[in-house]
């Protein structure tokens, strides 16, 4: 049975930590710091910084916000937002980051995929996805923060991305993103099926039984989480509790 990864979100824009519905209305929660080293200690497997508006400035800005991050926290950082090329990903990398998150960048230069993994592995390269239903079993890609269409299929985008080195997929539904309505199981199901990569399920966690979809009927490999830990709903550890009494392989909460 696969391991399945609990995943802390953070969403940022500027230096605050801030959340959203359907990627947009964004609130100011934070400092990301001080929430992610509480998502650290509650026992997240891993955390995933976004750059809300990297795209808009053509760069990411969060390489303080990671830097300090690296230093007090001991599980893999993602880092999505601007990264439009290999010095771009190498800089992330540099800071502290273990992997990086590509969206609007890939869908532009496909060969950046193919790039970044052969660089640094496909491990490292996790292709972002922004998904829309624009009908029945239809999703959309997505750029900017879910702001731009791209005419794209997203299953067959991501079997493309899949098939030039992407190792990991971020699957994030706009439609369900901070509802609190369960994430989109259709949505991951479509995608597991076409790709044997890991699928981070991201956008509309309202309760921890949601990850139980997501996984089982899904076929999720982990779940992103922002909404629920943001506004303190639940601890990761009850997440973890829940899954565990489930019959999924999560692995044991560790930290104090």
């Amino acid at each position: 049975m696969r391991n399945i990864r609990l995943i802390a979100r953070l969403d940022i824009k500027g230096p605050n930590l801030i959340k959203g519905i359907h990627l947009e209305g964004l609130r100011i929660i934070g400092s990301p710091n001080e929430y992610a080293l509480r998502y650290y200690l509650q026992g997240a497997d891993e955390l995933i910084y976004m750059d809300c508006v990297a795209s808009l400035y053509g760069r990411n800005h969060l390489s303080d916000i990671i830097k300090k991050a690296a230093k007090d926290i001991f599980i893999p950082i993602t880092v999505g937002g601007g990264i439009r090329s290999i010095d771009d990903a190498t800089d992330i990398l540099r800071m502290g980051a273990d992997k990086v998150a590509v969206n609007t960048a890939a869908i532009a230069n496909a060969q950046l995929i193919s790039d970044i993994s052969k660089r640094f592995g496909s491990q490292c390269m996790v292709l972002s996805i922004e998904a829309m239903q624009v009908g029945p079993a239809r999703w959309e890609a997505y750029t900017n923060n879910g702001r731009e269409r791209t005419g794209l299929d997203v299953v067959e985008w991501v079997k493309r991305g899949v098939k030039m080195g992407a190792g990991e997929i971020l699957l994030t539904s706009v439609d369900r993103e901070g509802t609190r309505k369960g994430f989109d199981v259709a949505l991951i199901k479509a995608i597991s099926t076409e790709v044997s990569v890991p699928i981070i399920a991201s956008g509309g966690m309202g309760k921890p039984e949601d990850l139980l979809d997501a996984v089982i009927n899904g076929g999720a490999d982990a779940v992103a989480m922002a909404d629920i830990l943001h506004y303190k709903r639940t601890q990761i550890c009850n997440i973890r509790a829940i899954a565990k009494a489930a019959g999924l392989d999560v692995r044991p909460y560790e930290h104090a």
